[in-house]
């Protein structure tokens, strides 16, 4: 899973800002949960399937505010000052508990009556689901509980967040819920669309294991009966030990794999290194995690799709 605690040096300083930045907010805003536009919901996602998903529900009805940058690893964030004031400010806040401990943080201190889990919604899935368990991950799925957080891989679990999202927007502001529900209908239309295109396109592949740097995609391949062999767990930027490197190169030999899939936020080296003892090519298969350049969450899932059946050799 991709989750990583803030590093235990800041913790003390992360604390203090978080303090600070809702003391600031208080002072200068005249405490938290305001909008600053009447015709529209403030809202902070904490990262871009969040905000793809707010966007989509909520319209021109809603303002959104991303906590994550374009091209950083979400999981890292560290808020500054101005973004806990953000956080006081939301008339909502939409975030995935476990995955940004400084948005947890930030969300306890400030926002808990006004925040969105939508890791409440369903159940999540265990770490180990649709892949292998590795060695070493223990603390990841201590810290996490032992799920994958990486729900928005599933184009319907996507889908039923986003209705649920519709509610909570129509409690926010009661004169528009019914908007909020028409985009949410609309938005299920389309992942159940690409959720068909994922069945119909991987259905007949010569082979069925997908070998990536990392285990963040138990949910698209629980989904479409897949399995993920990662070479390091839930942590993008876990060092994986000779060991582990020597199982994964010989669970790729046998099952004749042709790709090892890297990702465009984390470096490839390890799967370079892979692809290189098995004689494989490598490949981006995108967690969106971030916004992908030049796409949203619809193009860049069906550019993976298009990657999958490439590596796969579906007919």
């Amino acid at each position: 899973m991709t989750i990583r605690s803030a590093p235990r040096t800041l913790a003390a300083a992360a604390a203090a800002l978080l303090t600070l930045g809702s003391a600031a907010a208080c002072a200068d805003r005249g405490g938290g949960g305001g909008g600053t536009d009447p015709d529209r919901v403030d809202m902070v996602v904490a990262f871009y399937p969040l905000q793809f998903l707010a966007e989509q529900v909520g319209g021109d009805a809603v303002r959104v505010t991303n906590l994550a940058k374009p091209g950083a690893e979400p999981h890292d964030l560290e808020l500054h000052p101005r973004q806990v004031g953000q956080v006081a400010d939301a008339e909502l806040i939409v975030y995935l508990a476990g995955f940004q401990p400084a948005v947890d943080e930030a969300v306890a201190q400030n926002g808990r009556d006004r925040a969105f889990d939508v890791a409440t919604v369903q159940p999540l899935l265990d770490a180990a689901a649709g892949g292998h368990q590795h060695e070493g991950e223990a603390g990841h799925e201590e810290e996490t509980g032992g799920k994958d957080p990486h729900v928005w891989l599933d184009p319907t679990r996507l889908a039923t967040i986003g209705d649920r999202l519709a509610e909570r927007l129509g409690k926010v502001a009661p004169n528009r819920a019914a908007e909020f529900t028409a985009r949410a209908t609309a938005l299920r239309a389309e992942l159940t669309k690409l959720d068909g295109e994922y069945a119909q396109g991987l259905r007949t592949c010569q082979r069925r294991e997908i070998v990536t740097s990392h285990t963040a995609f138990g949910y698209l391949t629980a989904r479409y009966q897949l399995e993920q062999v990662g070479i390091t767990g839930l942590s993008p930027e876990g060092e994986p030990s000779p060991r582990r490197l020597a199982e994964v190169a010989k669970e790729a030999r046998e099952h004749q794999a042709t790709t090892i899939f890297f990702e465009t936020l984390v470096s490839p080296k390890v799967a370079e290194t892979v692809a290189r003892e098995v004689g494989a090519k490598t490949a981006v298969l995108d967690p969106i995690e971030g916004a992908s350049a030049g796409g949203d969450y619809l193009s860049t899932m069906r550019t993976n799709l298009q990657t999958l059946r490439t590596a796969l050799d579906c007919s």
